[in-house]
């Protein structure tokens, strides 16, 4: 009798599509590091990975070993262990958050469409492997690529959903977006303002007219 548990069609396609997502790997950093010991020197590599589907889903991996492509291959397998999902609107994040990772400080604020990923470094690769097209991001701390990629991650795993803050604030989810829609009585104001100034005309006109009367020479009419 099998155990596996059974799935509606729906789940079954949503669990297939997401199977059918290829991770797309990114190299950041390869770097030789050294450990003394008796007989000398004995170098190692480090490589930092990151990984994603573009889409939503993306993880960051470090690996450790004697030759580089191991060492590659154990940061993927480390960053396959850290995937999570990234909330957005649209092609960009869903509000501005803060990034933190030991001297790493990464601003990470929405952009409109059409502006890009204007980031570098280890910040761009996780931004653009999680499937962001539009963000403004800043290094305000240390330019060590390991810790600004992990700052990256923790910005992101920070950001909440429009749908999770309208629940925990009672509110609609139009409510707690970014932007509002404009208004279109705002037209209004300059006619009543273009009207006033047509009212205001007569009572001038008058007193030019009682000027010119008493004037020597000038004309009642004019």
């Amino acid at each position: 009798m099998s155990t596996r548990p059974e799935f509606t069609p729906v789940e079954r396609q949503v669990i297939e599509r997401e199977e059918s997502r290829e991770l797309k790997e990114r190299v950041v950093e390869i770097n030789r590091v050294a450990k003394v010991v008796k007989g000398g020197r004995r170098f190692s590599f480090t490589a930092l990975v990151v990984i994603g589907d573009e889409v939503d889903r993306v993880g960051v991996g470090y690996g450790k070993a004697r030759e580089v492509p191991l060492a590659i291959t154990k940061a993927v397998e480390d960053a396959k262990k850290n995937l999570f999902r990234v909330p957005k609107h649209g092609t960009t994040i869903t509000h501005e958050i803060l990034g933190r990772s030991d001297a790493a400080r990464v601003l990470l604020r929405p952009a409109s469409e059409g502006t890009g990923v204007i980031a570098g470094g280890g910040v761009r690769a996780v931004l653009e492997l999680a499937g962001i097209r539009d963000i403004l991001a800043k290094s305000l701390g240390t330019t060590n690529p390991i810790n600004m990629a992990k700052a990256t991650v923790n910005g992101l795993k920070s950001l909440r959903r429009p749908d999770e803050v309208a629940k925990m604030r009672g509110l609609t989810i139009s409510q707690v977006l970014p932007y509002k829609a404009p208004e279109v009585s705002g037209s209004e104001p300059q006619s009543e303002t273009r009207d006033g100034e047509g009212a205001a005309q007569p009572p001038v006109r008058e007193a030019d007219q009682g000027r010119g009367s008493g004037e020597p020479g000038g004309s009642p009419g004019k």
